[in-house]
């Protein structure tokens, strides 16, 4: 079957550059497209599979899917609803959970100046081709929503953007709150009436940039009951996060699934497969394209941290195993006569 889906090709390229991979957006984004959906009495899945995405991956917050794969199902949620205005809906079921460590340290920041200052440091963990600006001018502030030359999440993802950032300004002081500009580089709907309701400030379609024009008064004044040690401590776990992914070639990533998730037992390739937002078979491909195999990564990681911890010294035997996924400590012990030719014990005398 082809499926042929309406593209948005008059947006122009934005100014980021970075080296090629394919992008990604955290599935967290999928389970409010998701619960929007389910809302107006349409079922989700199916549009999650003819957009190539896992829809099981929502429930899991370090999976990611293609912004490729994204895009088309943004699209096929908008043809589902006849509604151009969707991306603004999706904004509503977002919650702290949508955006990983980010969204907590935006919830427990001291200003929303404070928030946007996170959003710049660390948007790109909720997606690697998006990028958040943010600048003084006078009286005002300005936030702009940038994407990786050459790409693009979606007309709809960026409405969603605009609208979160506007709905974690009046979380953060009072539903009164209001941008005083709005620009949105898509065309017009033909009932605009929505993003009025939504925004409730002056709004420039076609514009050359997506972006918000706030009160800088409001924006600087401290928030009551803000947790400056919450938002540092989540600050800290997106920092990690966002590194780890930048970093990461592919295998790499897949081994940080694979470490974080051992001490429930090995995780499957079709489990690393789905937070990653791909097929297990396409995950092989990806691994044989830099020389390894599922197994041999699982393998490779697991003997990696076993030598770690028994040169620390800390941990028995037993606990060892349960660390590294294995059923008990005789199948630990013979997997690690296969790595190294000696028992746990005779190596870490040696060591």
């Amino acid at each position: 079957m082809t499926l042929r889906v309406k593209t948005n090709g008059g947006l122009p390229r934005r100014d980021v550059e970075r080296p090629h991979r394919d992008p990604t957006s955290l599935s967290s984004w999928g389970l409010a497209i998701a619960k929007a959906l389910e809302a107006r009495g349409i079922q989700a899945p199916p549009l999650f599979a003819l957009a190539g995405l896992d829809f099981a991956a929502v429930d899991d917050p370090d999976a990611r899917y293609p912004v490729s794969a994204t895009s088309l199902l943004w699209r096929l949620a908008v043809e589902a609803t006849h509604d151009p205005s969707f991306g603004l809906e999706v904004a509503r079921y977002t919650s702290p959970m949508t955006f990983h460590a980010l969204g907590f340290s935006l919830a427990a920041s001291g200003s929303v100046r404070e928030a946007l200052d996170r959003m710049v440091r660390y948007y790109r963990l909720v997606s690697d081709i998006t990028t958040i600006r943010f600048e003084e001018r006078g009286p005002t502030y300005r936030i702009e929503v940038l994407t990786e030359a050459g790409t693009h999440p979606g007309i709809e993802a960026i409405d969603a953007v605009v609208a979160v950032a506007v709905r974690l300004c009046r979380s953060l002081t009072d539903r009164q709150f209001s941008p005083i500009a709005v620009e949105l580089r898509r065309t017009a709907p033909r009932d605009p009436s929505p993003f009025f309701r939504c925004f409730r400030a002056p709004i420039t379609f076609g514009a050359s940039a997506d972006a918000l024009t706030l009160p800088k008064a409001k924006c600087d004044e401290r928030v009551q009951g803000a947790n400056p040690e919450i938002a540092r401590a989540n600050d800290l776990v997106a920092a990690q996060a966002l590194a780890r992914w930048d970093r990461a070639q592919f295998a790499d990533r897949a081994r940080i699934l694979v470490m974080d998730r051992l001490a429930t037992g090995a995780p499957s390739q079709a489990e690393v497969a789905r937070a990653l937002g791909m097929s297990p078979r396409a995950l092989q491909r990806r691994l044989s394209l830099e020389t390894t195999t599922y197994a041999a990564l699982v393998d490779d990681t697991r003997r990696e941290l076993a030598l770690a911890y028994l040169r620390e010294g800390r941990h028995s035997m037993t606990d060892i195993g349960y660390l590294l996924g294995f059923s008990g400590a005789a199948s630990f012990t013979r997997a690690f006569r296969r790595w190294t030719g000696q028992t746990p014990s005779e190596y870490q005398r040696s060591a």
